[in-house]
């Protein structure tokens, strides 16, 4: 019998308190509080980095601020994006084998092709692109992302309905080596909208229905309306006042580069982009001291970067690769594209053990 999934929306919201909400909904499905459930999230003007993304590099900090644009840091990994009215939120919170698969990899598949399929309904040919995108004719609808923490999976997404794209360059710093790669004149012509797709942008109801639909169709669930309890409430409030409202934890990665005692080295998989920062110690420099990693790469659970960090210290630079690989043997770790050998290699670029190389994978050493 195909499980149920309460369905809510939870209104406007600024970016910190969406997020609180979030992890408020994670664990309230932990302690088997809420059932399964999709949200519906909606955003004033708001730059949200990844969990392990560097704040001011991402973003343009000060105009956002000028602009009145939020400032905000996800509990998932992956990318800056820029979010506003013209966009809708959507999200997954529900037990790990209520899908049918723990596999995080099978997970995003199943969940993008459904949302594809139900944005599909309202009359564009939406599809899945590996890793984590929906896109039609080639650009940009959908991003998403999510992790498994426990038992217990958050996997969210966003629906471009209406954007100016230069409000969304103004908020994040968009590399010219990333539009050059793509031939890009400017970042809004990698993204589609639906009211560029169909003329006029449908109501927000429309495409909330238009994605049940494809969940429903494609993960076999059942979706029933329902509100959000007073225990979620308090406790986003909570963590809201505690840690993810509070800009310690927005600006936690900020300039990691700016010592000039870091060594900074990056490498680009298919799994997304990793820089190590890396301070050494001991005779010759030849010992971690510590490490920093960031990037748009997606783990799960995210804190196992952390733990990765930690690892590391005191291990002498000629053992980092072995030392990164058999952390994540010995670790309970999903991963979603990026690999082992892709850390590792970040940390080698920093600390000039690896050239970066010619095609652009690897990214200049400083």
């Amino acid at each position: 019998m195909p499980g149920e999934f309460r369905v809510i929306d939870t209104g406007l919201r600024d970016g910190r308190a969406n997020i609180a909400f979030d992890q408020a909904m994670i664990e309230a499905r932990q302690a088997g509080d809420i059932p399964d459930t999709i949200r519906f999230i909606h955003f004033p003007p708001t730059a949200l980095v990844g969990r392990h993304q560097a704040l001011s590099t991402e973003l343009k900090v000060e105009t956002c601020k000028a602009k009145g644009v939020g400032l905000a840091r996800r509990i998932t990994g992956g990318g800056a994006i820029y979010l506003d009215p013209g966009q809708l939120g959507w999200a997954l919170v529900c037990d790990r084998a209520s899908l049918g698969t723990t596999d995080l990899g099978e997970v995003t598949r199943a969940i993008c092709e459904a949302a594809a399929a139900g944005l599909s309904t309202l009359g564009i040919d939406a599809r899945f692109r590996p890793r984590n995108d929906i896109e039609v004719d080639g650009r940009k609808i959908s991003g998403t992302g999510g992790f498994f923490d426990g038992s217990t999976l958050i996997f969210q997404g966003t629906v471009l309905i209406d954007l100016n794209p230069d409000d969304m360059l103004d908020a994040l710093n968009v590399p010219k080596a990333k539009l050059a790669k793509r031939a890009l004149d400017d970042a809004g012509s990698r993204i589609a909208t639906l009211k560029g797709l169909l003329g006029a942008a449908p109501p927000m109801e429309a495409v909330q229905d238009a994605l049940l639909k494809g969940f429903q169709d494609k993960l076999g669930i059942i979706c029933v309306r329902g509100e959000t309890s007073d225990a979620e409430e308090a406790l986003a409030r909570t963590l809201y006042d505690e840690e993810i409202g509070t800009d310690d934890f927005v600006f936690e990665i900020d300039r990691p580069d700016q010592d000039a005692e870091v060594h900074v080295g990056s490498f680009a998989g298919a799994g997304g982009m990793a820089t190590a920062h890396v301070r050494l110690e001991g005779p010759g420099d030849n010992r971690i001291r510590e490490v920093l990693i960031t990037g748009d790469f997606f783990v799960t659970p995210p804190r196992i970067i952390m733990d990765l960090e930690s690892s590391l210290r005191g291990v002498t630079v000629d053992q980092v690769a072995d030392k990164v690989r058999t952390f994540f043997d010995t670790a309970n770790v999903g991963l979603l594209s990026i690999t082992p050998d892709d850390f590792a290699a970040a940390i080698e670029v920093a600390l000039g053990l690896r050239a970066p190389q010619e095609t652009g994978k690897d990214v200049a050493v400083s």
